[in-house]
């Protein structure tokens, strides 16, 4: 119930149209920034794509402010999942999560929950939901899982945070170093997604 409130809120407010308009003229500031943060971290909790909140936040408030606000955005957006996900509890979970998958992953953060937060925040590819709820279903500490999601979340956010401010300029150098950035993840991404499915195949087989 709680993640169709947040999609139908999505769906309902239309924040994409920020971008084309701006926000409101009685919005600025702090409240324009309170904002964007409530509207961001609903918007990753209702499973939209944190690229394009990446870019938003660049494009509406710069670089050096758009950058925190992501950061703080997505990082509330984890809570969010995570606290929902400890709601919710373990049973409620297993249909989001294979098993073999989820007694990985219990293992993997209960003893090492830092480290292996962090990691999936840095490598390109692992879905931000599957990293939410597998630490939600694990018996990690929440201050660990919010550290390490701010902490690991920062390089890929830059990139997508420096595109959307320069998105107007399309021949700035510094928008095509980010473009080449997020080309690099992309690329990563998809090499890790064809070695993890040569890694089941053979698993399969054996």
């Amino acid at each position: 119930m709680l993640l169709a409130a947040a999609g139908s809120c999505v769906v309902v407010w239309e924040p994409q149209r920020l971008l084309s308009s701006g926000w409101p003229q009685q919005l600025t500031g702090a409240g324009a920034a309170l904002a964007f943060l409530a509207v961001f971290a609903a918007c990753t909790l209702a499973f939209v794509p944190k690229p394009l909140l990446n870019a938003a936040a660049g494009a509406l408030f710069g670089i050096q402010q758009g950058l925190v606000l992501a950061v703080a955005g997505t990082t509330l957006g984890a809570v969010a999942a995570f606290s929902l996900g400890r709601a919710l509890g373990r049973d409620a979970l297993r249909s989001l999560l294979r098993a073999k998958a989820l007694n990985a992953m219990d293992r993997r953060l209960s003893e090492h929950g830092f480290r292996s937060v962090l990691l999936m925040r840095l490598v390109p590819g692992v879905p931000f939901a599957v990293a939410n709820y597998s630490a939600a279903i694990s018996r990690m500490r929440t201050s660990p899982f919010v550290a390490a999601t701010a902490l690991g979340v920062v390089p890929n956010t830059v990139a997508y945070v420096v595109a959307g401010s320069r998105a107007a300029d399309p021949h700035s150098p510094v928008l095509l170093i980010a473009l080449a950035a997020i080309a690099a993840m992309g690329a990563l991404s998809a090499a890790g997604a064809v070695r993890r499915a040569r890694v089941r195949r053979r698993a399969a087989t054996a």
